[in-house]
């Protein structure tokens, strides 16, 4: 596992741990932003190519995930962010989210851009339109990582149990 892989691994785990203390503590449902770490898939579509990081700056590899995508088929935020470019590289349409500490996404070779620069993002809301397959990306600090780690839902489980002191007043279990 590369040590960018591992450190966003780290982040998501503080953020995790941070929710469920705030959640014990405060009896409240944790912060909106940090069940939103974890990336929402952004097609539906099965994978073409999956991430190969090259072994050099110029070697083979796949720097994201490319998707199968048809002609207008939905592509959706993967999380909660800015969006910080949408428009043409080298004739071809991108849109990046930024999702704050150094995190951003980027979805290319689209069809269709349906966001603009500075709109907010939740996961879910749709960006783009495919014009067939396209490419999806995820730089921690300027650096690819691989997106397949931070696909997924968190659940969490939280069981109560009584206070010792409510126990000894008979306030507690019966």
């Amino acid at each position: 596992m590369s040590n960018l892989t591992a450190s966003l691994k780290r982040r998501i785990s503080v953020v995790a741990v941070a929710s469920v203390a705030l959640l014990g503590l405060s009896g409240v449902l944790p912060p909106a932003g940090a069940a939103d770490l974890l990336f929402r898939r952004p097609a539906s579509a099965p994978v073409l190519d999956p991430f190969r990081l090259p072994d050099g700056k110029y070697g083979a590899g796949n720097r994201g995930i490319e998707y199968d995508t048809g002609e207008f088929d939905r592509i959706v935020a993967a999380a909660r962010g800015t969006v910080v470019f949408a428009g043409p590289v080298a004739r071809s349409l991108f849109v990046t989210v930024d999702h704050g500490n150094g995190l951003e996404s980027s979805y290319g070779f689209v069809g269709h851009i349906l966001v603009r620069e500075g709109e907010e993002v939740v996961g879910g809301d749709l960006v783009a339109l495919a014009d067939g397959p396209f490419h999806f990306s995820v730089r921690l600090h300027g650096e690819y990582v691989d997106p397949e780690p931070l696909f997924g839902s968190r659940r969490v489980v939280v069981r109560l149990v009584p206070h010792p002191v409510q126990v000894r007043r008979g306030v507690g279990l019966r």
